[in-house]
């Protein structure tokens, strides 16, 4: 359960650092376009990086929380053993789906670690970590989706 609430504290900070960074860096962009000859080229893949990582740390919360769209109307004219189906092999596809895409951002990542990007000249490997960190996060919390739906199974 500690890891439970590490894991979230950890993604909710990163969230909220990215989303911070972003806001500020188009805010930045806004003023620079309007007030200074020219705006900084750094803004435009600053402000992307931190969208991409704001997502990649919220994509596990929204797991977490049931936050992503369900198709109810369909779901509810489901019968009920099918219903049990369903709650069990949605978070065990996502579990495998995402592990799997676990392993190729790791191949990804190391390919990134020699490329440099355009403007502000770090890694690539940097940017492509936030495909990681998604990836695991949404395992995490799919795995904990899992272990409930099998022990409501057996009580």
């Amino acid at each position: 359960m500690r890891m439970y609430k590490t894991v979230g504290r950890f993604l909710k900070i990163g969230t909220l650092l990215s989303t911070t960074g972003l806001i500020v860096t188009v805010s930045l962009q806004i003023f620079a376009r309007f007030f200074l000859p020219y705006a900084p080229s750094w803004t435009e893949e600053a402000s992307r990086l931190f969208f991409i990582y704001a997502i990649s740390f919220a994509a596990g919360l929204a797991l977490k929380t049931h936050y992503y769209v369900h198709l109810d109307m369909f779901y509810n004219s489901f019968p009920s053993k099918v219903k049990k189906a369903v709650d069990l092999m949605v978070p065990v596809i996502t579990f495998l789906l995402f592990a799997i895409m676990i392993v190729f951002t790791v191949e990804l990542i190391v390919l990134g670690l020699p490329e440099k990007s355009p403007s502000l000249g770090f890694p690539m490997a940097f940017a492509f970590f936030s495909m990681f960190i998604m990836s695991a996060s949404i395992c995490f919390y799919a795995w904990g989706h899992i272990q409930r739906q099998l022990e409501n199974r057996k009580g």
